[in-house]
C-alpha cells in the first residue's frame, strides 16, 4: 500500500509535465502561467508535507494516508473540469496536498512495519521504485490520451486508482501513532507555508516581470521574514514540526541539502524537456513521452542493485557517485539542437536516470537511518519537505532563466532569419508581452517557418543556460555529499544516531551522538 501511495503521489508530476504544451494551447497560456500549472502541485507538497507526518503520528497514519488519496482524486477531479489556467491551479493544489499527505505517511508505514534500519533498506528501494515507475507512466498514458482525446482527460487515471487504493487501505492496512506524544505546531506550520510560498511566488514572478518590481521584492523580503519567524518557532516549541537538532546529524543534513538541490534540477530539467520537445522540436506528447521514458526506465533499472548495495558500498560513494553522473548528463545535453535525433539524446538522457536512480535510495534511506525509529517519521517528512522545496524551486528558477535568455536572444535571432522592420518588431513586442508561447499564437503566414526558427534557436540559448546551472547544482550537491557524509567514527556503527530523551509535554527533545 505505501508504495501505491508514492505511485499515486508522484503520478502528476510527469503526466503534466509532458502535456504542458498541449495546455498552453489550449488555454492560451504564458510561461509563468505554465510555471504555476507545475507548482501549484508541488508547493503544497512543501509546504504541508511536514505537517502531514504530525497528523499523522497524532491521529493515526492510517487514517491520514486515507485522506491524502482522496485529495487527490478531487485534485484530479477540478483539474479535468478546469476551463482556465486559473481553476487549473486549484486542482493541481488539491492533488498537491494530497501528495504531501502520502508521502511522509508512506515512509512512516514502512518504518513503522519495518523497524530494523539494514531491511528497511530494501523496501525503501521498492518505494523509490515506485516513485519513478510514476514518472516513467505518466508521459506515456498522458501521450496516449492526447493523441484522441483534449488534455483534460490525463487527470482520469487518478481518480479510480486512488478510490480504489482508499478501499484496499481500509482493509488491508494496520493503524499506527507515534510512540510519544505530539502536537500541532501552527506557528510552524504557517511561517513554513508563508515562507515557501513568497519565495517562489517572486522567483515566478520575477523571472516574467523584473527581480526589481515591487512585488517581486516585497515577496522575497516576506520569505526571507517567514523563514527567520519558521526557526524561532522550532526553537521555541516543546512539539517542534521539524526539531532543528535533527541537522546536529551529518547524514542527515546532507542527505537533506542533496534533496533539495538535486530535485530543484530534476524537476526543472523535466520542465525544459518537455517544452523543449513540444516548442523546439514540435513532438507530439506521446513521441516526447517515449524520450522522457529513457531517463525514468533508467532510474527504474538501477533502483533496485542499488538497494542491494547499501550493504556492501557506503551512502556516501552511491549519492556522490550518481550525481557526478547526474550532472555529466546535464552537461552533455548543451549540445543537443532543434534537429538532434532520439539516438543521439538517449546516450545523454540515460546517463540522467542511472545517475538519479542511483541517489534517491541511499539518499531516503539515509535520512531515515540517521535517526533513531520513533523519529524516522519526522525525518522522512524533513527529507521529503525540502526535496519538494527544490521541486518547487526548479520550474520557477529554471523557468525564469530561461525567459529571461530566450527574450534577449529573440530579436537577434529574428534578425538572422531575416525578420527585421515593422513585422520583426510586431513579433518581437508579441514575446516581451506575452512569453514566447505568445508568438506561436500570431498569424504569422508564410514567415511561420522563419519565426519559428528563431523561436527554437532562442528557445535553445536558454535552455542551454539552464542545463549548465543545473549540471553545476548538482556538482555541488556531489561536493556536499563528500563533506557531511563522512564514516561513522566507531567502526562498530553504521550511521549517526540521533537519541531522544522526554521533555516538556512529553514531546521527545532531540540530541544527536556521534557514535
Amino acid at each position: 500500500m505505501a508504495c501505491l501511495g508514492a505511485f499515486v503521489a508522484y503520478l502528476p508530476v510527469t503526466t503534466v509535465a509532458v502535456s504542458l504544451p498541449a495546455i498552453q494551447s489550449a488555454l492560451g497560456a504564458t510561461t509563468a502561467q505554465l510555471s504555476w500549472v507545475q507548482d501549484a502541485f508541488v508547493l503544497p507538497m512543501a509546504a504541508f508535507i511536514l505537517t502531514a507526518g504530525v497528523v499523522g503520528d497524532v491521529h493515526g497514519r492510517k487514517k491520514v494516508f486515507q485522506a491524502g488519496l482522496l485529495f487527490s482524486a478531487a485534485g484530479a477531479v477540478v483539474a479535468l473540469t478546469a476551463q482556465s489556467a486559473q481553476v487549473l491551479w486549484i486542482g493541481q493544489a488539491l492533488a498537491g496536498l494530497g501528495a504531501a499527505t502520502l508521502l511522509p505517511i508512506t515512509l512512516a508505514l514502512i518504518s513503522h512495519a519495518v523497524p530494523d534500519h539494514r531491511e528497511r533498506g530494501k523496501f525503501i528501494g521498492l518505494w523509490a521504485t515506485s516513485l519513478m515507475a510514476a514518472l516513467a507512466v505518466g508521459p506515456i498514458v498522458a501521450g496516449v490520451i492526447l493523441d484522441h482525446f483534449a488534455w483534460r482527460w490525463i487527470y482520469l487515471l487518478a481518480i479510480p486508482v486512488s478510490l480504489l487504493a482508499t478501499v484496499f487501505a481500509a482493509r488491508l492496512l494496520t493503524d499506527s501513532r507515534a510512540p510519544y506524544e505530539r502536537r500541532l505546531d501552527w506557528p510552524g506550520q504557517i511561517t513554513a507555508t508563508v515562507a515557501v510560498t513568497a519565495l517562489v511566488y517572486g522567483v515566478i514572478e520575477g523571472g516574467a516581470d523584473s527581480f526589481t518590481a515591487p512585488k517581486v521584492l516585497t515577496a522575497l523580503a516576506v520569505a526571507v521574514v517567514a523563514g527567520v519567524a519558521f526557526v524561532l518557532a522550532e526553537r521555541r516549541s516543546d512539539s517542534p514540526m521539524l526539531d532543528l537538532a535533527l541537522f546536529r546529524s551529518p547524514a542527515f543534513t546532507a542527505t537533506t541539502l542533496v534533496a533539495m538541490i538535486a530535485f530543484l534540477a530534476l524537476i526543472g530539467f523535466f520542465f525544459l524537456l518537455s517544452l523543449y520537445f513540444g516548442m523546439v522540436q514540435q513532438l507530439d506528447t506521446l513521441q516526447a513521452g517515449w524520450r522522457m521514458l529513457v531517463v525514468t526506465a533508467c532510474a527504474i533499472l538501477v533502483g533496485g542493485p542499488v538497494g542491494r548495495l547499501m550493504h556492501r558500498v557506503s551512502a556516501r560513494v552511491l549519492i556522490t557517485g550518481g550525481l557526478v553522473v547526474t550532472s555529466a548528463s546535464l552537461f552533455s545535453l548543451t549540445g543537443v539542437g532543434a534537429d538532434t535525433s532520439f539516438v543521439s539524446l538517449a546516450w545523454r538522457l540515460a546517463p540522467l536516470g542511472l545517475g538519479m536512480g542511483a541517489v534517491m535510495t541511499p539518499m531516503t534511506a539515509t535520512a531515515v537511518a540517521s535517526v533513531p525509529h520513533h523519529l524516522a517519521g519526522m525525518a522522512a517528512a524533513g527529507n521529503n519537505a525540502f526535496r519538494q522545496l527544490g521541486g518547487a524551486l526548479g520550474p520557477a528558477v529554471l523557468g525564469a532563466l530561461l525567459t529571461t535568455r530566450a527574450l534577449d536572444s529573440f530579436p537577434a535571432h529574428l534578425t538572422d532569419a531575416g525578420m527585421t522592420g515593422a513585422a520583426g518588431e510586431r513579433i518581437a513586442t508579441a514575446a516581451d508581452q506575452g512569453g514566447l508561447g505568445a508568438v506561436a499564437g500570431l498569424d504569422l503566414g508564410a514567415d511561420t517557418g522563419r519565426v519559428m526558427g528563431a523561436l527554437g534557436e532562442a528557445f535553445l540559448d536558454g535552455l542551454r543556460l539552464c542545463l549548465t546551472v543545473a549540471g553545476s547544482l548538482t556538482l555541488l550537491a556531489a561536493v556536499v555529499a563528500v563533506v557531511l557524509l563522512r564514516r561513522p567514527r566507531s567502526a562498530g556503527s553504521g550511521h549517526t544516531q540521533v537519541a531522544a530523551s522526554g521533555g516538556a509535554g512529553g514531546a521527545a527533545a532531540v540530541k544527536v551522538v556521534e557514535v
